[in-house]
Order: structure tokens, then C-alpha cells, then sequence
């Protein structure tokens, strides 16, 4: 069952799900998500110095990317074909029996730029910044400011409370992220 604004705002009341800093309800607030907002930090793929990703490596990711900060007042420009990592403003924290699963934006959706390209849902337990997987799919440049809202995310609620939720799990790899980390694939076994 996806949660509606009206048990968002429950939610949000009752601390069962946290999110901060607190949402402008009047602006970030749907009919069944909430909006979240795009920080100033960015993951950039440095693809000239490299000539192919090996996920294997240890670390490997952290070599052929670089940390992009946005000051105040200044964009990012998300090229044709680019794909950067960037992290929402927003620290999301959900209980044990809810799970939470992040959209496009359709007004973001009609210049051709993406959210997520394949991690869109967030485990029960999940407490941190949520990475965005961004790719601008248009021809043209696109012009992302740091503070708008970037993406929505809904909840859905479990038949039951997990038994380890995520921010309790011993192979978790981005536990309590707040910046755009890298792939941790390497860590799989």
C-alpha cells in the first residue's frame, strides 16, 4: 500500500519517517510522494583518463571519478549522454515496515533528464542521503540548480516489520551516505 499525503504528514508527525531538513509541506508535499531537493555535490566520471570501468577493482570507482561541489548560486550543467552521481539535500531515515521508492519528476522527465537508472527503491531502515543516478537523455544541455526539486519519493508499507533492516545489515554498503559515494560493487562476494 503506497502511503498518501495524508500519511506522509502522519508519518513525518509521529517520527516514523524522518527527513532533514523538514519539507516545506506546502511546496514539496503530493497527492502520494514528497518532493526532494538536489545538494551541492556531484560525482563526475572522468571517462578521458580512463578506457573502461573494471568493478572488480578495489576502489576502483573513487580513481575514475572526481567530487564536483557547486557553490551557492551557481548550477550544474548536466550535458547530452552524461551520467554524474548527485545526492539529494534532503537525509531520509524509514522505519523497519516501510520502504521507500524514488521517481522522476515528470517536469524534469520532459527535458530529457533522469533520476535513477536502475536504484530506485530504498529499503527499510535506509537512513541517509539518497544518491541520484542522473543522466540527461535530450540533446541538448540541461542547467540543474542545487536546492530544486529534483525528484519525489513515495512509501509503501510492508505486510510486516523486516527482520534486518537495512542500516543493521553487515554487507549494507552505503549506510548513512551523504555524499554521492562511488560503486561499491567490489565489496560483493
Amino acid at each position: 500500500m503506497v502511503l498518501s499525503d495524508k500519511d506522509i504528514k502522519i508519518a513525518l508527525n509521529n517520527g516514523s519517517i524522518s527527513i532533514t531538513p523538514s519539507p516545506n509541506l506546502k511546496n514539496q508535499l503530493g497527492s502520494c510522494s514528497i518532493d526532494l531537493r538536489l545538494g551541492s555535490t556531484f560525482r563526475v566520471f572522468e571517462h578521458s583518463k580512463r578506457p573502461y570501468i573494471d568493478p572488480s577493482k578495489k576502489d576502483y570507482s573513487n580513481v575514475i571519478t572526481q567530487e564536483i561541489v557547486v557553490l551557492s548560486g551557481e548550477q550544474f550543467i548536466v550535458q547530452p549522454g552524461d551520467f554524474v552521481l548527485a545526492v539529494t539535500l534532503e537525509k531520509v531515515t524509514l522505519p523497519d515496515n516501510l520502504m521507500g521508492r524514488l521517481e522522476g519528476r515528470s517536469s524534469l522527465g520532459r527535458l530529457g533528464i533522469v533520476v535513477h537508472s536502475t536504484a530506485s527503491v530504498f529499503d527499510p531502515g535506509w537512513d541517509g542521503n539518497c544518491v541520484l543516478e542522473l543522466g540527461n537523455l535530450g540533446r541538448m544541455a540541461v542547467a540543474l540548480t542545487p536546492g530544486m526539486r529534483i525528484c519525489a519519493m513515495t512509501f509503501e508499507q510492508l505486510s510486516s516489520s523486516v527482520d534486518v533492516p537495512y542500516n543493521k545489515k553487515k554487507q549494507a554498503k552505503y549506510v548513512i551516505q551523504e555524499e554521492p559515494v562511488e560503486s561499491k560493487i567490489y565489496k560483493e562476494k
